[in-house]
């Protein structure tokens, strides 16, 4: 019965999908779309009335999003606001090529965009790997130009994933090598089973991280650990990633998604305004004096003084009652 509402919910996401956006579609769901009989995305399902076309279009719908390296999957009911990113290349471990850049692009733009999203979680939908790093099968067919332009969107991508404005959360399980420790140290919070490896090992390949590794983990780690780790490429496994302050949680193996997910719904219940502020005070606080930081803080603080969120929340707390916040 869980297998079937997930696959009902991701239905009706891909019928959302198809009325709003169907130039993002693949292909296979673009042709079927052209054949909806109705000139209405959400006429022309219903009108599949039988269950066997139903079942059978549902399952051709599946089946074609299924190849997609990155998918988004956003949750509902009491969970409507958290949004999930799943890596999805089985057969290369998550390594990220050209295809997956563009798919992790196109998702971290579209939950930009989305006022109703207060938190995003980056999982694998791969057993055991969160990512392997680069497709390095397809990086020795590159040029030198052509490795420097990946790199470089690439680290512009996860530039992009940091600057979201409500939090983001890495659930690592297993690897996360080499770019996929860069993308996971550009998120908020990282929350790691404790078979989990982490490590930037480009040195090894006679380069350095090159999406943002040097510049992140020195300051999450501090510098000295950094240097070591970058310089040796050793693998750090999830117990010592909590002590170095590399993760925020290290979890039993197998549990990563589920910790990520009660931070999650923690952070869902709060003023989502709030959240947004609080991470950009913080954010931008770090860049400079502690004087700046206050004036960040101020700025923030005013921002929220006259939102409908800050009144619930204080009618809220007098009726003693869990508030309604609206993101207004």
């Amino acid at each position: 019965m869980g297998a079937f509402k997930i696959l009902s919910r991701n239905l009706i996401n891909l019928r959302i999908q198809l009325h709003l956006s169907p130039q993002n579609l693949p292909s296979a769901v673009k042709n079927l779309r052209q054949t909806l009989p109705s000139s209405s995305a959400f006429d022309g399902f219903n009108s599949f009335s039988h269950p066997w076309r139903y079942t059978h279009c549902r399952t051709l719908i599946l089946e074609s999003l299924s190849s997609e390296p990155v998918r988004l999957h956003r949750l509902s009911d009491s969970d409507s606001g958290i949004v999930e990113v799943h890596l999805d290349r089985p057969e290369t471990k998550n390594a990220i090529s050209k295809d997956m850049l563009r798919g992790l692009r196109h998702a971290f733009e579209s939950v930009d965009s989305d006022p109703s999203i207060n938190v995003m979680m980056i999982c694998s939908s791969v057993p055991k790997v969160f990512c392997a790093g680069a497709d390095l099968k397809e990086r020795k067919k590159m040029t030198a130009s052509e490795v420097h332009s990946f790199v470089t969107s690439l680290r512009s991508a996860f530039t992009f994933l940091e600057g979201l404005p409500f939090p983001t959360i890495s659930v690592i399980e297993g690897a996360a090598l080499g770019g996929g420790l860069e993308m996971a140290l550009a998120c908020d919070l990282r929350i790691c089973g404790e078979d989990a490896k982490l490590s930037l090992p480009e040195t090894g390949l006679a380069i350095i991280p090159g999406a943002g590794g040097t510049a992140r983990l020195p300051r999450l780690v501090g510098k000295s650990i950094a240097k070591e780790l970058i310089f040796t490429g050793r693998r750090v496994s999830g117990r010592d990633a909590l002590s170095i302050g590399l993760v925020n949680y290290c979890v039993p193996a197998g549990e990563a998604y589920t910790k990520a997910l009660e931070i999650a719904q923690e952070i869902n219940q709060k003023g989502p305004l709030a959240i947004k502020m609080a991470k950009k005070a913080i954010d931008e606080g770090l860049e400079g004096d502690l004087e700046s930081a206050m004036e960040v803080e101020d700025e923030c603080y005013t921002e929220l003084l006259d939102t409908k969120d800050r009144l619930e929340g204080l009618a809220a707390f007098a009726e003693k009652r869990k508030p309604r916040y609206r993101g207004e």
